[in-house]
C-alpha cells in the first residue's frame, strides 16, 4: 500500500486489527449466545478459544454484529464522506441494504425487537432519529443493546478524533436507539477512537467520561471501575454486578446496561491480554457475541496485531473471512482486508485527504493476512499437507505464502478461498443472502512465484454447485512458476449459470517439493462477458429454491424456480427486486424474456447498489415503457415511450448501461435511450410491483455499446 497520507498510514494496521478483533470476538461468543451463565460455566468453565465445533455450528457465520457494523457503515461512503452527514442518511442506508425479514436484524416483531420496530418506522415514512426515539418507541425498546453493537467501523474511521466518532455514532445509532443506550454507544465510540494513541485503559475511561450526561450510566461505569480496581477475579466481579445491573433489573429482552457493564469489566480485567479480555466477555453470558465483539474491536485497536497474536492462534481458523449480509449480494462474502480498506479510505476522506489502495481484490497487504484462503477440503485426489501464511511476516513483500510438504508426482497441494456461500457450512441463524463474486467468462489475473526457484506448476480451479446441487470442479491450464513474479490469466469456464463458490489453486511438481509458493495478487475486473441462466426449470414442486437460485438477493416476497419459465417473481408491494452480481460490474447489458400476470409494473434493473439505489427499465400500466433512476425514496424518470403490451404474452427485454448511456430494448427494438451518471456500477436482475411476472432466462453480456435509434430519447 503506497501513497497514504501520514496521519492515516500510522493507523492502518490498527484499523485492520480492530476489524479482526471484532470478528474474533463475535465468532468466540456467537456459539453460546442466549445461553445462561450457569450453562456456559457448566459446559465450558471459561471460553478461552473457539467452541463452535462442540456446539455443532460453523465458525464463520452470518451475524447481526458483523453485518450491521459493516453494512450500515457504508452510509459514510455512499454520502461522500461528509463529516456533516445527516441522520436521515443513516436511516435511508438501512432501507437500502436491509431485506425485510431476511437480512442483518433480529426480526423479533414490532414492539419486541428494537431494530425491527425502527425498520418498520422507516419503511412507513418516518425519518431518523425519530425512528428510534424514546418518544416514538418508548423507553424500554429504545434502550436495548443494539446501539453499541453496530458502531465499531465508524469509530475506526475516526482515529484519535473522538469528537467526530461520537457525532457520527450518535447519528448512526439514533436510527434505532435513544436514551442511555445511545450514550453508551457514544461512550464506546470515544473509547475506540482514542485507543489508537492512548493505551492506558483508565486514562481512556477518564477522558471518555466527558461524553456521558446520563447519571445512571455515569454511576454504573464508576461502580464497575471501582469493583474492578478491588477485585481481579472476573467471576466475583460478575457476581457483584448481576444483582445490581443484570437482565432481571431492567425491562426488555436485552438491555444495554448489563452488557455495557460487562464490556467495561472485561476491558479492565483483561488488561493488555487480548485473549483474556474476550474470554471474559464470552464466558460471562448476557449478549456474548455482542460484548466479545466490542471488546475485541477495542483491544484490537489498542493492542494491535501483536496483542491479538500474543495468545492462542485466533487468526488462522478465521483467515479474515466474513459475511456482511445485505441486499447488495455481491458484497456479502468479504474479508477483513477488504473491509479495512473501506475504513482506511473513509478515515482519510473524513480528514480531507486522498488515499491510494491496492487495485487488486487479493493483495494480502496486512501482516499475516490470508483473505479467506485455507487448505482446500474438496477431494482433488491425493493431497499433500499445506500451511498458509503471509510472506510479509518474513520479508518486505506481501503475498499468500503456501508452505508445501512432500508435493510430488500425483500428490498435489490445494488451497482455495470462498467467492460465494459454502452451503455445507451454513449456520441456520440469520438468513444468509448473497451473490457470487466470481462468474463464468470473467478473466482471473494471478501473480505468483516460487522464491526458492524450484520447478513447480500451479493451475487455478473453481468449485461450483451443479444443477443437482452437487459440488463440481473445473481446472485451468498449468503454469510453470519461476523465482521471479509471474503473471498469468484464466478465463473462468462456463458453468451453465451455476454458482461458483470457491476459487482455488493446485500446486504440482514432478519431483518432491518441500518449499513455498507465493501468490502475490489475484483480481478480476468488470462484468461477465457471457453469463446466463436459461432453461433451468423447477424439477420438483418440493424444491422451488435449488442452489442455482441461491445466487440472487431477493427482496421480492416470492422468488422461485418455475416449472415453465426459469423464474417466477412476485411482490405484493411496489419495487420487489431480485438481483445478482457485484459492484465490479460496470458496463453491460441484461436480457430476459418476461411474461406478465396481474401487476402494476415490472422489468429489469442494473447497476444496483442495494435495493433502493439502482436503474430500472420497466413496462408500466400496460401502456408505456420507462427508464428511471431510483435513489432511496426518490425516483427520476429518465425516459419513457408508449408501448402497449398484454398479459400472458412473451416480451424480450434488454437493458444496457455503457458509461452515462442507458438503453432499453423491447423485442429487439430500442425504445428508450437516456443518460445519467448517478450509478457507475452494480448488479442486475428483476423488479416487479403489485403482481407477478415469469422470466425465461437471465443473460448478462459485457461488450460493445448497443447501436440503433430509439423511439424516444431523453
Amino acid at each position: 500500500m503506497t501513497g497514504l497520507s501520514s496521519c492515516v498510514e500510522k493507523y492502518r494496521n490498527q484499523i485492520y486489527a480492530g476489524v479482526l478483533g471484532k470478528l474474533i470476538g463475535v465468532y468466540l461468543g456467537r456459539p453460546v449466545e442466549g445461553w445462561s451463565y450457569e450453562k456456559i460455566r457448566e459446559t465450558f468453565d471459561e471460553i478461552k478459544y473457539y467452541v463452535h465445533e462442540k456446539t455443532g455450528v460453523p465458525l464463520i457465520v452470518a451475524d447481526d454484529d458483523i453485518s450491521g457494523t459493516f453494512a450500515f457503515f457504508r452510509a459514510v461512503e455512499d454520502y461522500g464522506y461528509d463529516r456533516e452527514i445527516p441522520e436521515k442518511a443513516f436511516g435511508d442506508t438501512w432501507l437500502n441494504y436491509i431485506i425485510e425479514n431476511k437480512t442483518i436484524l433480529w426480526w423479533g416483531g414490532l414492539g419486541r425487537s428494537t431494530e425491527h420496530t425502527a425498520f418498520l418506522n422507516l419503511k412507513n415514512g418516518m425519518e431518523a432519529p425519530a425512528s428510534g426515539s424514546v418518544e416514538t418507541n418508548g423507553k424500554t425498546l429504545a434502550e436495548q443493546i443494539g446501539a453499541q453493537i453496530f458502531i465499531d467501523a465508524i469509530a475506526m474511521a475516526c482515529p484519535d478524533d473522538p469528537d467526530l466518532a461520537v457525532e457520527l455514532v450518535r447519528k448512526a445509532a439514533g436510527v434505532s436507539h435513544d436514551g442511555i443506550a445511545l450514550e453508551a454507544a457514544c461512550h464506546l465510540a470515544a473509547l475506540e477512537a482514542m485507543a489508537f494513541t492512548e493505551k492506558d485503559v483508565n486514562i481512556l475511561l477518564d477522558r471518555a467520561a466527558s461524553y456521558i450526561q446520563n447519571p445512571v450510566l455515569k454511576d454504573m461505569i464508576a461502580d464497575v471501575r471501582d469493583i474492578c480496581s478491588r477485585e481481579s477475579d472476573w467471576r466475583k466481579v460478575r457476581d457483584y454486578l448481576d444483582p445490581k445491573y443484570g437482565y432481571q433489573v431492567f425491562p426488555g429482552c436485552c438491555h444495554m446496561v448489563p452488557n455495557h457493564a460487562m464490556v467495561i469489566a472485561a476491558i479492565l480485567l483483561g488488561g493488555d491480554d487480548f485473549q483474556r479480555s474476550i474470554s471474559i466477555a464470552a464466558s460471562a453470558a448476557w449478549d456474548t457475541d455482542c460484548n466479545a465483539g466490542n471488546v475485541g474491536a477495542f483491544n484490537g485497536i489498542r493492542l494491535g496485531l501483536s496483542g491479538i497474536d500474543a495468545g492462542a492462534d485466533f487468526r488462522t481458523p478465521v483467515a479474515d473471512l466474513m459475511y456482511v449480509v445485505n441486499s447488495d449480494g455481491g458484497s456479502v462474502v468479504t474479508d477483513a482486508v477488504l473491509e479495512s480498506r473501506k475504513i482506511i479510505k473513509a478515515a482519510a476522506k473524513l480528514k480531507g485527504q486522498d488515499v491510494e489502495l491496492p487495485p487488486e481484490r487479493y493483495h494480502f497487504e496486512f501482516p499475516g493476512a490470508l483473505q479467506g484462503f485455507a487448505p482446500c477440503e474438496f477431494d482433488h485426489g491425493i493431497m499433500a499437507p499445506v500451511r498458509l501464511g503471509n510472506i510479509n511476516e518474513v520479508s518486505d513483500e506481501n503475498g499468500l505464502m503456501i508452505h508445501c510438504s512432500h508435493v510430488a508426482d500425483g500428490v498435489t497441494a490445494n488451497v482455495s478461498t470462498q467467492t460465494f456461500i459454502d452451503f455445507s457450512k451454513l449456520a441456520k441463524n440469520f438468513s444468509t443472502v448473497a451473490s457470487p463474486t466470481l462468474y463464468s467468462s470473467q478473466k482471473v489475473m494471478t501473480e505468483a512465484g516460487v522464491p526458492g526457484g524450484e520447478k513447480v506448476t500451479v493451475r487455478p480451479y473453481i468449485l461450483y454447485y451443479d444443477i443437482n446441487d452437487q459440488i463440481q470442479v473445473m481446472y485451468g491450464g498449468a503454469t510453470l512458476l519461476e523465482k521471479k513474479r509471474q503473471r498469468f490469466e484464466w478465463i473462468v469456464p462456463d458453468t451453465m449459470g451455476m454458482s461458483i463458490f470457491k476459487l482455488g489453486y493446485e500446486i504440482a511438481s514432478r519431483k518432491r517439493f518441500d518449499g513455498d509458493v507465493v501468490i502475490y495478487s489475484i483480481d478480476w475486473k468488470g462484468a461477465p462477458t457471457d453469463f446466463a441462466q436459461r432453461g433451468m426449470l423447477m424439477t420438483s414442486i418440493w424444491n422451488t429454491n435449488p442452489l442455482w437460485l441461491a445466487g440472487f438477493a431477493s427482496s421480492a416476497i416470492h422468488f422461485a424456480a418455475d416449472f415453465k419459465d426459469t423464474y417466477c417473481v412476485s411482490n405484493i408491494e411496489d419495487d420487489g427486486l431480485v438481483t445478482i452480481g457485484s459492484r465490479e460490474w460496470e458496463d453491460y447489458s441484461v436480457t430476459s424474456t418476461v411474461t406478465f400476470s396481474l401487476h402494476k409494473a415490472g422489468g429489469l434493473v442494473l447497476r444496483s447498489v442495494g435495493h433502493k439505489r439502482y436503474y430500472g427499465a420497466a413496462l408500466v400500466g400496460y401502456g408505456k415503457a420507462v427508464v428511471y433512476m431510483q435513489k432511496d425514496k426518490k425516483r427520476v424518470i429518465l425516459g419513457e415511450a408508449p408501448f402497449s403490451y398484454a398479459e400472458d404474452s412473451r416480451y424480450e427485454l434488454t437493458f444496457a448501461a455503457h458509461g452515462r448511456k442507458l438503453t432499453f430494448s423491447l423485442n429487439g427494438e430500442m425504445v428508450i435511450q437516456a443518460e445519467d451518471d448517478t450509478y457507475a456500477c452494480g448488479g442486475a436482475g428483476f423488479t416487479v410491483s403489485g403482481g407477478t411476472m415469469t422470466c425465461d432466462s437471465l443473460i448478462i453480456s459485457a461488450g460493445n455499446e448497443p447501436s440503433g435509434h430509439a423511439r424516444m430519447s431523453i
